[in-house]
């Protein structure tokens, strides 16, 4: 309802300017600075410096119009205070008509159909086989799963698309590594770990004879040619390294409508090389095959010298099969930054080549998981298992249950929903782009700006609801609504489809974390204040009414971002 009015307000006032003055105006239609100047403000000083013209004149023929406005019945007062006009909305009207709007749209709230008829494919997660699922795997995961959730509440067809990392050099140095000293009883006994070990050992050996680099890139171009003992050691290494990642894919419940890795290209990526070529814009470079992209960006290296590829290729030949299979409107890649660069590459490349879908390309960049201030690396051996840190996060949360409520059933499950909600929380509402170091035992706590804090705050609404026996019907009574509290949680609720909406637009989870913080946040304060389950039905009812809204908003907000609900706790 807010941003409704604020919308509406915005582009009217800008449409009778406009006629009025015969030139175009940016208006501004806000919140105000302070708290107590009213709802929504709107400053004019922009407006009478684009126009030049006496304030008095602009704030006379705003104010004219706003009261005009079909929304006018909501606006209870419009103050004039300098060059700002000040609207304070009528709260019990305004209440009334968002409870109105959450009975009819219950099951969808916040939803929209903004995306309807659109495709978006989100290549997300997308782990190197034989290496284990880490932490530094994490935030594409769930960064990428929640921006799916997201555009699907809008209505868009979402595809969701583990590329995952099965082809490339890598694939030679382990290839080598277990020829030379590796241990099929060992890898057979524990594949991911052993993996891992040959792969260090690989680049341990190479600081000593650095030829072994050379023979791992002659193995992977054996294996782009389909060397059978090649083709079979990598399968099998792919075929493990999936059995692992399932179990954290599973606990996360996260999923994936492709798991169509670099491999799955590469007999797509000739076609690609050939237009490259017929269209002139493969060079040659000492050997190599590139494409020059002007003088501000590096060229992209398309094949090496020894006639392999390299990601772009492969980028290149995924991104024509995603488009020509299935027709996307957005082709999403949630990558960490450093990638920022080879982002840019393919969609010069795919300008040069005359496609208009080159604007549809978006990079999706996020920061780095931290520990002790520094990126982990599996070439170090330096590697935290998730599953590991999954297991860790469900210990503690159990023992903080245990502590507070230790008859609890179910208590186990319950803690796994808290330590893995805990996690994703965490990650999700920091913004994307910005590193953050990871802390287990600031996550899982119950208080503060946390997943548990959330989970607990919905947990506490619905006991009040299950003892009252709840029913979401009946008439409320308006004035209830009316102070300045309630009215606040009220504009909250009503401004969560368009925080759904941002979050989309801006691809980051991050905006609709917060507004649950705050919301969680503005219902504990009047929690503390008020009595829920009164005597007179109609006063319980009224205030019932908000917690209901406020628990369908928090635990569809908590879904969204992949985070469990739960009942008790």
């Amino acid at each position: 309802m807010l941003e409704t009015i604020k919308n509406h307000l915005q582009s009217n006032l800008a449409t009778a300017l406009k006629s009025r003055y015969q030139q175009e105006v940016s208006v501004v239609v806000e919140e105000p600075k302070k708290a107590g100047l009213g709802d929504i403000s709107v400053p004019v000083f922009s407006v009478v410096k684009q126009l030049g013209l006496p304030i008095t004149e602009i704030v006379q023929f705003v104010k004219n119009k706003i009261e005009a406005s079909e929304y006018a019945r909501y606006f209870a007062k419009i103050n004039v205070m300098g060059g700002f006009i000040n609207i304070t909305l009528d709260k019990e009207l305004v209440s009334l008509d968002v409870i109105k709007d959450f009975r009819q749209h219950r099951t969808d709230f916040g939803g929209s159909a903004i995306g309807r008829g659109k495709v978006v494919c989100i290549d997300y997660s997308s782990p190197n086989i034989a290496k284990p699922f880490s932490i530094g795997h994490l935030r594409s995961t769930i960064i990428g799963h929640a921006i799916g959730n997201l555009l699907e509440k809008c209505d868009y067809k979402v595809v969701r698309i583990n590329h995952l990392g099965d082809f490339g050099t890598q694939f030679g140095k382990i290839i080598y590594a277990y020829l030379h000293f590796g241990s099929e009883a060992l890898v057979k006994a524990n594949p991911i770990e052993e993996l891992v070990k040959l792969y260090v050992e690989f680049h341990e050996q190479a600081k000593k004879n650095p030829e072994l680099e050379t023979y791992a890139r002659k193995i992977f171009k054996e294996l782009e040619q389909g060397n059978p003992e090649y083709v079979k050691l990598w399968q099998w290494f792919r075929d493990e390294s999936l059995k692992d990642y399932m179990q954290v894919y599973d606990r996360l419940d996260v999923r994936f409508d492709s798991y169509d890795g670099e491999a799955f290209y590469n007999d797509k990526m000739a076609p690609v090389i050939a237009e490259l070529k017929a269209k002139g814009l493969l060079k040659a470079d000492e050997g190599a095959m590139i494409v020059e992209l002007g003088e501000d960006m590096p060229p992209a290296l398309i094949q090496k010298s020894d006639g392999s590829t390299l990601y772009i290729t492969r980028d290149l030949a995924a991104l024509f099969y995603r488009k020509n299979t299935y027709h996307f409107d957005k082709v999403l890649y949630v990558v960490g930054n450093e990638q920022k660069l080879h982002f840019e590459q393919l969609r010069r490349v795919v300008r040069l080549m005359g496609y208009p879908f080159a604007e549809d390309i978006v990079h999706v960049n996020f920061g780095l998981v931290l520990q002790d201030g520094k990126k982990m690396s599996t070439r170090k051996g330096k590697i935290v298992r998730l599953v590991d840190v999954l297991d860790e996060a469900t210990k503690l949360s159990l023992a903080y249950i245990e502590e507070k409520n230790p008859e609890l059933e179910n208590k186990e499950e319950v803690a796994r929903k808290v330590g893995v909600s805990a996690i994703v929380f965490n990650d999700l509402k920091n913004y994307r782009v910005n590193d953050f170091e990871f802390d287990l035992e600031d996550m899982v706590n119950f208080f503060g700006q946390t997943g548990p804090y959330l989970q607990y705050t919905s947990v506490r609404i619905n006991s009040i609801l299950t003892e009252a026996d709840f029913v979401f019907d009946g008439e409320v009574e308006a004035s209830w609504y009316g102070s300045d509290q309630v009215f606040e949680i009220i504009k909250q609720i009503s401004q969560y489809q368009e925080t759904i909406q941002r979050s989309v637009a801006e691809y980051a989870p991050s905006v609709l974390a917060k507004y649950l913080l705050n919301l969680a946040s503005l219902f504990n304060s009047l929690y503390g204040k008020e009595r829920f389950l009164v005597e007179n039905r109609q006063e319980k009812q009224t205030k019932l009414h908000l917690l209901a809204m406020v628990r369908t908003v928090l635990e569809d907000g908590m879904r969204l971002l992949g985070m469990r609900t739960i009942d008790k706790m």
